[in-house]
């Protein structure tokens, strides 16, 4: 596996991640314990060094996952987790009281069975507390031997700005694919400025963009996508133009249209490193394949007019988590 560094910070990592997230949280019913387990020593004999999770994953539950799954491989890997939801659950609001981010912190150690996290993430910004604040209290904790690299997750501009001249943000992490593109516009150019690299998660669109999502599909009644309107039927019809090219394009390259979808993302910055998940090792298996393909020039240029042509349809989120972006 090929490792990459985020930003200017030299924090090294394998050039794919594992977003955790959906073994426990998120996609439906949580994937038995056992075969996580099995699933994450999977991902570290391929290369993977880079786990990502949250306390409000579960809540809870995929720190412990990890903590348990990962402790063998510790000292060779970099766990990201995150602070910022009260209680740990995302319908409760933002919490990003210095003596809240202490408290997820310390307890975060004891789930993840370390004395250290790699990153520690911002999971929203709050807009009750002063950024300045936030990022000073993780500040102390990077003083304290505690936490190594802070980070922001969906913050915006100003967010980031503030947060940067008070404690260099290690990374961003925020949705980015190629039915996703809005950082393109001002928060890549930013992430460059400030030598702060990027985490693209939902790479793959949610699983859109692997080709086996389509109008006729149905989630669980526990699944979060059924609250999404990108993945209404209709708008998945529409959207199926999108995953027709990509898979053309596969095709074309003897690749899966997951990989070319991976593919693209590393293509944008060197300082890029995206952490799908997957629940299945054949899913991994193939995504990591990913990092394998090289896409040229003129790849790239038919993917770019490929885009040009097709307007993605339905909002990523749902009006209620929209509310949780919490964007400046």
């Amino acid at each position: 596996m090929k490792t990459r560094k985020l930003g200017n910070s030299g924090l090294e990592v394998s050039a794919l991640g594992f977003g955790c997230m959906g073994l426990s949280f998120g996609y439906g019913p949580a994937t038995d314990h056992k075969e996580a387990v099995k699933l994450l020593h999977a991902a570290v004999e391929r290369g993977v060094t880079f786990f990502d999770t949250a306390e409000a994953y579960g809540p809870f539950k995929n720190e412990e996952l990890l903590g348990e799954a990962l402790a063998p491989h510790r000292d060779q890997l970099v766990i990201a987790t995150k602070f910022g939801f009260k209680e740990g659950k995302p319908g409760l609001g933002t919490d990003s009281r210095p003596e809240r981010i202490r408290e997820v912190t310390e307890a975060a150690l004891k789930r993840l069975r370390t004395d250290h996290i790699d990153l520690l993430y911002q999971h929203r910004v709050d807009p009750n507390i002063p950024m300045e604040d936030v990022a000073g209290t993780v500040k102390d904790l990077i003083t304290e031997g505690k936490v190594k690299y802070f980070g922001l997750s969906e913050a915006g501009v100003d967010s980031i700005r503030l947060a940067h001249a008070v404690q260099p943000v290690t990374a961003l992490q925020s949705e980015y694919s190629l039915w996703w593109r809005e950082p393109e516009e001002e928060i890549l150019p930013l992430l460059e400025e400030l030598g702060i690299g990027f985490v693209p998660f939902s790479p793959l669109g949610k699983g859109f963009l692997t080709g086996t999502i389509n109008d006729r599909t149905s989630f669980d009644k526990t699944d979060f996508r059924n609250t999404v309107p990108r993945f209404s039927e209709e708008n998945r019809k529409a959207n199926q133009a999108l995953v027709d090219k990509l898979t053309q394009i596969a095709n074309d390259k003897n690749a899966t249209p997951a990989q070319i979808a991976l593919a693209w993302l590393l293509a944008q910055k060197s300082w890029i490193v995206p952490i799908p998940g997957t629940t299945k090792l054949h899913r991994l298996e193939e995504n990591l394949g990913g990092a394998d393909i090289t896409l040229t020039d003129s790849d790239l240029n038919v993917i770019k007019a490929a885009l040009n042509d097709i307007e993605v349809q339905g909002h990523r989120y749902s009006a209620d988590a929209q509310k949780l972006l919490g964007r400046k």
